[in-house]
């Protein structure tokens, strides 16, 4: 089984084909200098006298030669659009199949300069033919390279290597060097996928119940009650003496199995344990598997103040089952929607379009992960592009505060964030048209159970204020979505209390 690598042009294939190699142990190909040797001239100069049709056709016949004489673990760097092809699409079914997951504008960059991409003359035209391709991408995908960057691919490799032929599809933040492996089932692979040495498990009374009876069957674990109300330094405590108590050691780690409330009050114990260890991710909610399982973000709440007590403390890996959600209750799969509409939000694209819809599928899944480890590797401890992925919480953690965290859900007090934010955007017709899409899955639009004055008590002491005050998310539409914004007390007031009609 040879590993082909595909993407869009400037995503830097051919360097990535190159350390990938070295790293397996196989040789490094590439499809677009093999076609330069063989046509005697430049693709662009063959490009424009023949046209595309006439290129895609050589530059299928040949990829099709190289991978019939691939070797194992052999790596074949692929031109932007070979994929787009049925034969190559056909052909790369027996290999493994990585996309090189490099950000549009950083591939526009090193195209345009080239002067080698014939389809790199125009920047609007640049960015919609990815636009158009990227779904495939992603979809087709057996593992996914996000943000990648020279030097890096070691880690990947070894995340590839242990995936083997698996089902499971593997996402891999080089920034982060942690795998996440996503596939219906792969609970069952835990251990063939992650590195669960030494295990210590900290699930709720819920989840062990309905999933974890025969997960690492041995190992020392822990039990927490369900809900926000356990995310507190108390319980904390009780998770490091029960560890104490079962000699975890430095060589130990955490395996988190459960929902936001488990993972961040896992990944925080982890963190601090002996001044830290690994923790491995297993989210069994909607909320965790699209958004809180990624990133390192972990801690605990004070009762005035949600996540104020933490660490950056990344995983070492993340294990995401799909058949998982198949147990959750209604509220608890609505409650992760909300997460997924924020996600789709911030990505625009296909994604935004497949949410629109209403769809629910491992796909969209994948894209929301896709697009919080993509928007990590940017800024890892929440400086500036980070805090894009708070859109809607601002005031949804300021409602879960002032409502003690007993009345909402952290997915419901978000999706009412979200219609603040929106109306602070003044974006009236898509606050409509996501108000219905909440509604649509039984989460509030309306706030209830507590006073404005408390709302905006609670906004004041968001851990994100600076000298400025409290900078707001706010949204230009779907794929526009910034930071750092700056909004007047009226006008927050003004959105607080439209939420309560």
């Amino acid at each position: 089984m040879a590993y082909v690598l595909t993407g869009f042009m400037g995503a830097g294939k051919s360097s990535a084909a190159t350390e990938l190699a070295a790293a397996l142990g196989g040789a490094a190909l590439d499809s677009d200098n093999a076609l330069e040797a063989e046509l005697g001239e430049p693709i662009a100069a063959y490009f424009e006298r023949e046209g595309e049709a006439a290129f895609r056709d050589r530059e299928e016949r040949l990829v099709l030669g190289q991978l019939a004489a691939a070797r194992e673990n052999d790596v074949l760097a692929l031109g932007g659009g070979a994929i787009t092809t049925d034969g190559v699409r056909a052909a790369v079914a027996g290999h493994t199949l990585v996309f090189i997951d490099t950000p549009v504008d950083v591939c526009w960059s090193r195209a345009s300069r080239s002067g080698k991409r014939p389809l790199a003359s125009d920047r609007d035209a640049f960015f919609a033919l990815y636009r158009e391709r990227e779904h495939g991408y992603v979809t087709l995908a057996d593992a996914i390279a996000v943000a990648p960057s020279r030097g890096r691919y070691g880690p990947l490799a070894a995340a590839l290597a242990r995936r083997g032929g698996d089902e499971a599809q593997l996402l891999f933040s080089l920034r982060g060097d942690y795998p996440v492996f996503i596939g219906a089932g792969s609970l069952n692979r835990l251990e063939a996928l992650v590195d669960c040495h030494g295990a210590f498990l900290v699930s709720d009374e819920n989840v062990l119940r309905a999933q974890g009876g025969g997960l690492l069957r041995g190992a020392p674990r822990i039990t927490i009650t369900p809900g926000e109300r356990s995310k507190t330094l108390r319980e904390a405590e009780a998770v490091w003496g029960a560890m104490v108590e079962a000699a975890v050691s430095r060589e130990g780690r955490i395996v988190a199995l459960g929902g936001g409330v488990v993972g961040d009050l896992a990944g925080f114990c982890a963190a601090c344990y002996q001044r830290g260890i690994p923790v491995v991710q297993v989210p069994t909610s909607l909320v965790a598997q699209v958004d809180s399982a990624y990133g390192g973000k972990t801690g605990v709440d004070l009762e005035r103040a949600k996540n104020y007590v933490g660490a950056y403390h990344q995983p070492q890996a993340v294990l995401v089952d799909p058949d998982l959600l198949a147990t959750l209750p209604a509220a608890e799969r609505s409650s992760g929607w909300a997460e997924v509409v924020k996600t789709a939000l911030i990505a625009g694209g296909w994604l935004w379009e497949a949410v629109r819809a209403g769809e629910l599928t491992e796909d969209v899944i994948l894209g929301c992960v896709r697009t919080k480890l993509a928007v990590v590797a940017q800024d890892e401890r929440d400086a500036g592009r980070r805090q894009v992925l708070n859109l809607g919480h601002t005031v949804g953690h300021a409602i879960e505060a002032a409502t003690g965290y007993r009345r909402y859900r952290h997915g419901e007090a978000v999706a009412l964030g979200m219609l603040a934010a929106l109306r602070l955007s003044e974006r009236a017709q898509l606050r409509s048209e996501v108000g219905a899409l909440l509604a649509e899955r039984g989460l509030p639009t309306r706030l209830e159970g507590c006073t404005v004055d408390a709302v905006l008590r609670a906004v004041a002491l968001d851990k994100k204020r600076d000298g400025d005050g409290v900078p707001f998310v706010l949204v230009g539409g779907p794929g526009d979505v910034h930071e750092g914004a700056r909004v007047a007390d009226q006008a927050v007031r003004a959105a607080v209390q439209e939420l309560m009609g």
